[in-house]
């Protein structure tokens, strides 16, 4: 995929959903997150929401057996995904963290973030964003989807990294050079670095004092 392509693509994803872009301005996110008193179901799903930068459905649905903590990996059924196939998700050591302490309170039951009303049924759909708007985010300037723009854009535009993984990451369909796609497991040792790479970013962001843009 050419960079003009790609920012095509993102572009067209952004004029459907609200997404903070800019370092400044995600650095404030992050702590407004870290200050957020809400339900711990819903705490921890924002948590873990910039970290990974699946689609909201992927994140509300997660189950405990999909996930492997002392792997640090999340493997989501090709039946949850938007291309049919599955996809790993490689946890960054901050991911990790924030799961294991959730585990302790709704690892007994199917569901990773279980409704805040029943522990058989996911968190609804709309969740994450009625806790965004509660920390004073409106939809025409964040959205849960908006994590996967967030992510996209500042991994590609600030920390450099190379698209086609970024691309992977974001289970987008990518191809190789004869025009076959790859598998779920393709650069999987790269994306790792890459997910502990962007997790770490996030930190120094989240500590950091630059003043929003």
């Amino acid at each position: 995929m050419t960079a003009g392509l790609y920012r095509a693509l993102e572009t067209k994803q952004q004029q459907h959903y609200a997404a903070i872009t800019s370092p400044a301005q995600a650095g404030a996110l992050l702590r407004s997150i870290d200050a957020y008193h809400g339900h711990p179901f819903v705490t921890a799903a924002l948590r873990v929401a910039p970290l990974v930068f699946v689609r909201p459905g992927e994140l509300r649905t997660a189950e405990w057996e999909e996930i492997d903590l002392d792997a640090a990996e999340w493997r989501i059924p090709g039946a949850k995904m938007k291309m049919g196939v599955e996809h790993i998700v490689p946890l960054a050591d901050q991911a990790v963290a924030v799961l294991r302490d959730l585990h302790r309170i709704t690892g007994a039951g199917r569901y990773v973030f279980p409704s805040i009303r029943t522990g058989s049924r996911p968190m609804s759909d709309n969740t994450v964003n009625a806790a965004l708007r509660g920390m004073g985010y409106s939809k025409d300037v964040m959205t849960g989807h908006g994590f996967r723009a967030m992510a996209r854009t500042m991994l590609d535009e600030v920390l450099g990294e190379r698209v086609d993984l970024i691309e992977h990451q974001l289970a987008h369909q990518v191809k190789d050079v004869n025009g076959r796609a790859y598998n779920r497991t393709a650069h999987l040792p790269a994306r790792r670095e890459m997910m502990q790479r962007w997790a770490d970013y996030l930190y120094k962001l989240r500590t950091s004092t630059l003043e929003t843009k």
